[in-house]
């Protein structure tokens, strides 16, 4: 009862996320002239439902973490829920396939989120198992590369298909690869310490110490032209270089970044017609706007329609923009909520991030640390390329927004990423007193030791 108490916070920031739903999905069936059907309270019960649990499965299991995490992520797919259904309603009116599924997905993720914390019980248990696991990140992110392709599907290869369903591995690779450097960097950070020569007042490292970053970048550039898509990959080595900053705190290893990802985007750029097409959008997506333009275009007007307030709730025509319940979701609620609520979406994503900074800075070992700052890294990465993509402000990658954009993989693998977040969030809170043990029951050694 004490755990259940004491999270009251989360129980009524989750209160307030059905609400939202509720009166933004009240508001859409208005603007739709349609009467309240049982297809809503569906909806709005199976989201009590599934969130209900997590509820629960954390007052049981992490009752320390971080109340604000899962409130976060609820009103992040609650919005992402009523654009989807907004864009059932726009492609196929009285029907919500897409809106349904998100459902299911959601549920699915709650079921892995819930799996995470009860055999995760200590976040530190991941570093025995951290190189067969990034042994297992790297099988996952190649199997795409040699997975037969449908015959009808000449898009990136970054997909697997079993029958009639799909799955995009890598979602669930960068969440493995990450545990693996994190418990690389705790262990080899004194390598990527080690002082080189000097250059406009910065230490750049020695070159033989610049090895385990150039076979991320290796890695990262043959994944990225094999499958003729460089978002993943981008998303992958910008991480994995923002960990390899928080364990120096070097700016040289930025500048390296940066520097070898140009060459390596250069390289890829004159191999690759598909990133030679999305770079020509970037610069001027009007001049091909019967092609390849076609969407991004499109969700350039749509944000520009929808100005600062936006056209309102049903009110827009988000449709226009091709799979915009994927890559282009943020397109359709800046167009139908305005600027104003694609800030309050990227705010959200703001507090989600630093709430897991906040973590990274609590916990009491550096490889929580390391893991916690990556994953909170991997979100910034992801959400600021895919706001800069909608908005022309760089390529459009074909990242999607997590736990907003529909989509199973996606759903799934930052379901994973939020429950070691709270793992590394319950570790962090837990008071010093939560595991004590009887100090006639430690040895003198191991006393010492602790005191060490």
């Amino acid at each position: 009862m004490h755990r259940l108490l004491s999270r009251t916070r989360e129980l009524f920031l989750l209160i307030c996320s059905a609400l939202l739903l509720l009166l933004m999905l009240f508001g859409l069936e208005m603007s739709q002239g349609r009467t309240l059907s049982t297809e809503l309270f569906y909806l709005v019960g199976g989201f009590v439902g599934v969130y209900a649990v997590a509820h629960l499965a954390i007052c049981y299991a992490a009752p320390y973490a971080d109340q604000v995490l899962l409130p976060v992520v609820a009103t992040l797919n609650a919005i992402g829920l009523v654009i989807i259904y907004r864009l059932d309603l726009a492609e196929r009116p009285g029907y919500g396939a897409l809106a349904d599924r998100q459902i299911l997905w959601s549920a699915a993720g709650i079921v892995l989120l819930v799996a995470t914390l009860l055999i995760l019980r200590d976040h530190k248990s991941l570093q025995r198992y951290s190189y067969l696991l990034g042994l297992a990140g790297l099988i996952f992110l190649a199997l795409p590369l040699v997975w037969p392709q449908p015959p009808d599907f000449a898009d990136a290869r970054i997909w697997i298909w079993l029958g009639p369903f799909s799955i995009q591995p890598g979602e669930f690779s960068k969440i493995l690869l990450l545990i693996f450097f994190a418990q690389l960097l705790a262990q080899k950070r004194s390598l990527f310490t080690v002082a080189g020569k000097r250059f406009l007042g910065l230490s750049f490292p020695r070159l033989r110490d610049l090895a385990p970053i150039m076979v991320v970048w290796a890695i990262a550039i043959l994944i990225m032209g094999i499958s003729n898509d460089f978002g993943p990959a981008l998303l992958l080595f910008a991480t994995v270089l923002s960990m390899v900053y928080f364990a120096t705190s070097r700016t040289s290893w930025l500048i390296i970044g940066v520097g070898l990802v140009a060459a390596g985007g250069y390289a890829v750029y004159q191999v690759s017609a598909k990133i030679q097409e999305r770079v020509n959008n970037f610069i001027d997506p009007l001049a091909h706007y019967d092609t390849t333009g076609y969407q991004p275009a499109q969700a350039l007007f749509g944000l520009s329609w929808g100005g600062v307030t936006g056209t309102g709730l049903g009110y827009g025509h988000p449709d226009m923009v091709p799979v915009a319940h994927s890559d282009y979701i943020l397109a359709a609620v800046g167009e139908e909520l305005g600027l104003v609520g694609l800030a309050a979406v990227l705010l959200l994503f703001a507090v989600f991030t630093t709430r897991g900074y906040h973590a990274a800075l609590q916990v009491r070992d550096s490889y929580g640390t390391l893991l916690a700052a990556g994953l909170s890294t991997t979100i910034v990465i992801q959400i600021f390329v895919v706001a800069a993509g909608i908005s022309a402000l760089m390529p459009m990658t074909g990242l999607t927004t997590p736990f907003m954009s529909a989509g199973g993989s996606s759903i799934m693998a930052n379901y994973i990423l939020l429950g070691i977040l709270l793992r590394i969030s319950n570790s962090a809170n837990r008071p010093a007193d939560y595991d004590a043990v009887s100090l006639d029951a430690v040895s003198p050694d191991a006393m010492a030791e602790v005191s060490r």
